[in-house]
């Protein structure tokens, strides 16, 4: 009834093979449009916007960042968060070198410099695959965590180690730094992730995305039919880097403001896989949907019991998401490898055929 295609009717083959070809697609892609850019602005405090909606757009794009790589061109790995790292402390040194540049320019540009560090430890995924290539991935995660202590550069000699993100302004707007309003930097999260969103959307359309998921499905197949492995992995690795390297520097510039090497730990690599995995493998809208779960569950754990009178500790909130979280990733790996995406996807299935069973 809701969810109908009778009477949409293409006539051209642009319309059949468009992004979103049903009608009820568009029209809800652009209610979640309008209510992330009207409807949030004028109803969030700057707690939501700071705590909430900024951070989850970070980690959703570093989800689209990792799911590049892993749910669409089958390469596993478990050093994003050095990626997002070195996309961090790139922007930052950008912006110490040259602070005339728009920062925003900075930190697009801060995703060229991790895109060419994931190539190169992308090297390995010609001979080996599965958890060998994990295991190389994690190699790298270490050592470039190491970078980030021991070489003082990085950091601009600071005593703490620390990097801290300077004031900056753009058209006499502050948008960096800790007198930026929540506002202003989750708008401009919010374009960044929508825009390489969009855009990865139809990179995985075309030549290339399909050449990732030949590559995913079998590579000796891929390579029979033209397919040039080597190129097509390190294009995956290096696209996926950068989406990291991206959703780094706006973790630091637009949300935490300062950041340790701690804060681009194998818990954050970790975590971002664990979005993937639940949000699906193979699923743009999965990056987003998983992103959502895992960091808004601790917030409702937290709050909801509250507005009842149940008053519940921090401690008991962490153990509870460790536990919710584990049981789902069981779940999903065992009976749903696709995660919430394909449940979706049923959903939206059924509703095409409702009231009738197919």
């Amino acid at each position: 009834m809701f969810y109908r295609e009778a009477g949409q009717f293409k006539t051209s083959y642009e319309a059949d093979q468009a992004l979103f070809p049903i009608r009820q697609d568009r029209i809800g892609l652009a209610v979640i449009l309008l209510i992330a850019f009207v409807g949030i602005p004028l109803t969030a405090n700057d707690f939501v916007l700071t705590s909430i909606m900024i951070p989850f757009l970070v980690f959703s794009l570093a989800a689209i960042g990792l799911n590049i790589l892993t749910g669409f061109a089958g390469q596993l790995s478990l050093g994003t968060g050095a990626f997002m790292g070195v996309g961090a402390y790139s922007a930052y040194k950008l912006t110490s070198l040259f602070p005339e540049v728009n920062v925003i320019v900075m930190v697009l540009c801060s995703g060229f410099f991790s895109a060419a560090i994931g190539a190169v430890f992308g090297l390995p995924s010609l001979r080996i695959k599965g958890l060998y290539l994990a295991v190389t991935t994690l190699a790298a995660q270490f050592f470039l965590e190491w970078c980030f202590i021991r070489i003082p550069w990085l950091y601009n000699y600071n005593a703490s180690g620390a990097i801290e993100v300077p004031s900056r302004d753009m058209f006499g707007i502050l948008i960096t730094g800790p007198e930026a309003t929540p506002l202003t930097r989750y708008f401009i999260v919010l374009a960044i992730t929508s825009v390489i969103a969009l855009l990865m959307a139809n990179v995985l359309r075309g030549r290339i995305g399909r050449s990732w998921m030949m590559i995913r499905d079998m590579d000796i197949a891929a390579e029979l039919m033209g397919i040039r492995p080597l190129q097509t992995k390190l294009l995956a690795f290096a696209v996926s880097s950068f989406i990291c390297g991206v959703a780094g520097a706006m973790m630091v510039f637009f949300w935490l403001s300062a950041a340790e090497p701690s804060s681009y730990s194998i818990k954050l690599s970790f975590q971002i896989l664990f979005m993937v995995i639940l949000g699906g493998l193979g699923s743009l809208s999965g990056a987003f949907m998983g992103a959502a779960f895992i960091w808004i569950l601790p917030v409702i754990l937290k709050f909801v019991p509250g507005m009842i009178g149940i008053d519940v500790e921090a401690a008991t909130v962490e153990h509870l998401t460790f536990m919710i979280v584990g049981a789902l990733i069981i779940f999903f790996l065992i009976v749903e490898p696709h995660g919430f995406a394909r449940l979706w996807q049923i959903g939206k299935q059924k509703l095409r055929v409702w009231p009738f069973p197919y």
